[in-house]
C-alpha cells in the first residue's frame, strides 16, 4: 500500500530573494509613465527643499553665522545644504515608495496585471525599490547643481556624493517599502513620517551639530541611516574626506539589504507568494 502524500510546505516568506532581469519592463513601465508627469514632478520634488535652503540657509544662517564642526568653522548655509540634501534623498525616496508604490499595489492594481506575465514578485518589489532610489537621485542631482550654481561649495570631493546620494535612496525606498506592505490605507504612512521620518530628520545632524543632543540622544542618532548619510556627504562639501567612512557606508549597506529582505518577505506575505 503506497504511502499518503504529503502536501508541500509552503515557501518561507524570508527565502532569498529570487531576482532576475526582469524587474528592468517594470521599472521602464514605470519611468514612461513619469514621463507624462516629468515636469509636475520635477517641481514637486525640489521647490520644498530649495525653499528651505534658502529660507534657513540665508535667512537664518544670518543669525547664526558660522557653526564649529569637529573644530572647524563651517559657514551655516554650507552645513545646512550638506545636509539637508541628504534629507531630501531620504524625502524623495520615501514619498515614491509609499504613496506612488501603493498606489500601483493597491488601488490601481498594477502589480497585479504585471503578475499575470511572467514576472515574479520579488522583481516587482525590486524594480520599485530602484525605481523610488532614481526619482530620489533625479531630485538630489538637480538640487546639488543649484547649490554648485550658487557657489554653496566648489569641491572636487563632491562628485562622490552623487553615489552615496543613489545609496542613500535606496536605503529609505527600501525602509519604505516596509511600511507599503503593511499599509492599508494611505492614513498609515502618518506612522512613518511622524514616528520615523521626522525625529531622523531633526537627530541626524541636518539642522544643528549632533553635539548638542543629550547624550542618550546622540546615542541614538548615530546608528540611524540618515546620521550615517550626512556624516559621509558633508565632509565632501568641506573638501574632505568623511572620517570613519568605511563605519558609515557599512550601515548603509545594512539598512539597504536588510530593509529590502525585510520590504520583500512582508510583501510576499500581503500577496501570499
Amino acid at each position: 500500500m503506497s504511502a499518503t502524500a504529503q502536501p508541500s510546505a509552503a515557501p518561507s516568506i524570508w527565502r532569498a530573494p529570487r531576482i532576475s532581469a526582469r524587474w528592468m519592463p517594470v521599472f521602464r513601465r514605470n519611468l514612461l509613465v513619469w514621463r507624462k508627469l516629468f515636469v509636475p514632478s520635477l517641481v514637486g520634488n525640489i521647490a520644498e527643499p530649495l525653499i528651505t535652503l534658502v529660507a534657513f540657509g540665508y535667512g537664518l544662517g544670518a543669525l547664526v553665522g558660522q557653526v564649529e564642526l569637529g573644530g572647524q568653522a563651517v559657514p551655516y548655509i554650507v552645513f545646512l545644504a550638506s545636509g539637508s540634501i541628504c534629507m531630501s534623498a531620504m524625502n524623495a525616496a520615501s514619498f515614491e515608495a509609499l504613496y506612488s508604490a501603493f498606489s500601483r499595489m493597491h488601488v490601481q492594481r498594477t502589480w497585479d496585471g504585471i503578475m499575470n506575465a511572467p514576472v515574479l514578485l520579488d522583481d516587482v518589489v525590486m524594480a520599485e525599490m530602484l525605481w523610488a532610489a532614481f526619482k530620489s537621485l533625479f531630485t538630489t542631482t538637480v538640487i546639488l547643481a543649484v547649490m554648485l550654481i550658487l557657489g554653496i561649495s566648489a569641491s572636487p570631493w563632491l562628485l562622490l556624493a552623487w553615489p552615496l546620494l543613489a545609496l542613500v535612496g535606496v536605503v529609505f525606498a527600501s525602509i519604505a517599502l516596509i511600511f507599503n506592505a503593511l499599509a492599508k490605507g494611505y492614513d498609515f504612512f502618518t506612522y512613518y513620517f511622524t514616528l520615523f521620518l521626522t525625529p531622523t530628520m531633526f537627530l541626524s545632524g541636518v539642522f544643528f551639530p549632533r553635539e548638542q543632543l543629550p547624550g542618550f540622544m546622540q546615542a541614538i542618532a548615530q546608528w540611524l541611516p540618515l546620521t550615517a548619510a550626512v556624516e559621509l556627504v558633508r565632509p565632501l562639501f568641506l573638501g574632505q574626506l568623511p572620517a570613519n567612512g568605511l563605519q558609515h557606508l557599512a550601515v548603509l549597506v545594512t539598512y539597504a539589504v536588510g530593509g529590502f529582505w525585510v520590504a520583500l518577505a512582508l510583501t510576499r506575505k500581503r500577496f501570499k507568494a
